[in-house]
């Protein structure tokens, strides 16, 4: 086992996870990487600067690379370690993750794809094998294929590369291109469900991950490109990114506004700060927040929100995990976020915007007529954006009953901002 570990973007040495005599990690950035040309921070809460970072200030970027949760006690028994040991944890899953960085035992340099070589591409019967494995081995960890996977969050899923219709694993150190969602066993249809919203998200104009449904047997499960990598020239190019919580300093723990998380006062804030575009990106973070609401997405906390690190630019990154979790009466009613001060949507009432304009430093006739306007495209495309799914007859009834509950939602929202 290393006491050091080295980070990694795009090839180039960032800095290092040393264990400190307390046996606490702590974060540095290389020498020679501040010195470098275009050298820059690799989070928005970890600024470039010679001395250490200590446990506290280094984890809530570090610890955020990883799987949250149940997710992460599975993980962590399926490869011997404490679930509170993020070093190890990262020693064992750091090789692909959110955004550019690679994490890497010192003297180890990041693994290259092997000439020639292939991905495994997945049959059927071994793609329904790997879905029935994430619960006990979640991003594969423990198994004897060299795969270094990880991806926060609570919910299974898995990096893989999809490309002319087939889905492969990658080979150790290779960048992937999608996320494999599989359908959250508590509640059916949570694959027709998050396809619909993002896709109705993307009718209506906003920039959203690009979502595909697909169904094999009795596995239901979603396909979302991974908008941190890009294609050139047949090759896939990791581009850094990180989420809100990450960027403002907030352990996964702490992603809820109730347990202390950022508020939307903090994610504008963030936004006007950091982007190339603030004002671009502000009014894209509004339309996401009311989208949101709108369709009852009530799980939308910090992060759920990422910042995309383009090369010379920063911005929004496209959104994702839009699900009408009210649907589902076992799940939270309440908003992650307030607006204006109310927890859902029936709660709202049009003098609330004032409260909420105030937080988020935008004019609150601007913000009750974008509502209003999201609501109608909300309405307007519903239909169409259904058929458009293009499911089997029995998954598609499922869908269209939460198709009905948004549009309910879409019409109480125009009712109340009459």
């Amino acid at each position: 086992m290393a006491d050091v570990l080295t980070v990694w973007l795009n090839g180039h040495v960032v800095g290092h996870i040393a264990l400190n005599q307390y046996g606490e990690p702590e974060f540095a950035y290389a020498e020679s990487w501040i010195a470098g040309d275009g050298a820059h921070p690799i989070s928005a809460s970890l600024p470039l600067q010679k001395d250490a970072f200590d446990r506290r200030a280094s984890l809530p970027f570090f610890e955020g690379l990883l799987p949250e949760a149940a997710q992460r006690t599975a993980v962590a028994q399926a490869l011997g370690v404490s679930e509170r040991n993020e070093f190890r944890l990262l020693e064992e899953l750091g090789g692909e993750v959110a955004g550019a960085v690679e994490i890497w035992p010192e003297g180890e340099e990041p693994a290259k794809k092997p000439e020639g070589g292939a991905p495994k591409v997945l049959s059927d019967d071994e793609l329904v094998a790997l879905i029935d494995k994430l619960p006990t081995r979640p991003m594969l960890a423990g198994g004897e294929d060299g795969l270094r996977l990880s991806l926060a969050g609570a919910q299974a899923k898995l990096p893989i590369i999809y490309a002319d219709g087939e889905i492969a694993l990658p080979a150790p150190g290779e960048p992937t291109t999608h996320i494999l969602k599989p359908e959250i066993e508590r509640f059916d249809g949570t694959s027709e469900n998050e396809a619909f919203c993002m896709r109705l998200a993307a009718a209506i104009g906003l920039e959203v991950a690009s979502v595909e449904y697909r169904e094999i047997g009795e596995k239901r499960f979603l396909l979302v490109e991974r908008y941190d990598r890009q294609t050139k020239d047949d090759e896939t190019i990791r581009l850094h990114q990180e989420d809100f919580c990450q960027a403002l300093g907030f352990t996964s723990a702490r992603k809820y506004a109730s347990d202390g998380g950022p508020v939307f006062r903090d994610c504008f804030y963030l936004i006007r700060r950091v982007t190339t575009r603030p004002g671009a990106e502000t009014l894209k973070l509004l339309d996401a927040a009311l989208f949101n609401a709108i369709i009852g997405n009530a799980d939308a906390h910090a992060k759920n929100f990422s910042l995309l690190y383009r090369p010379g630019a920063t911005e929004l990154a496209p959104l994702y995990d839009l699900l009408s979790t009210v649907a589902y009466p076992d799940l939270s009613q309440r908003f992650a976020m307030k607006i204006g001060g109310r927890r859902k949507l029936e709660e709202l009432y049009p003098a609330d915007f004032d409260k909420f304009a105030k937080d988020i430093e935008i004019r609150a006739p601007f913000i009750r007529r974008r509502m209003n306007e999201i609501a109608t495209a909300v309405l307007e495309n519903a239909d169409a954006t259904l058929a458009c799914l293009d499911l089997p007859e029995e998954r598609g009834s499922v869908a269209e009953t939460y198709s009905e509950l948004i549009k309910e939602r879409a019409e109480a929202t125009r009712k109340m901002l009459s």
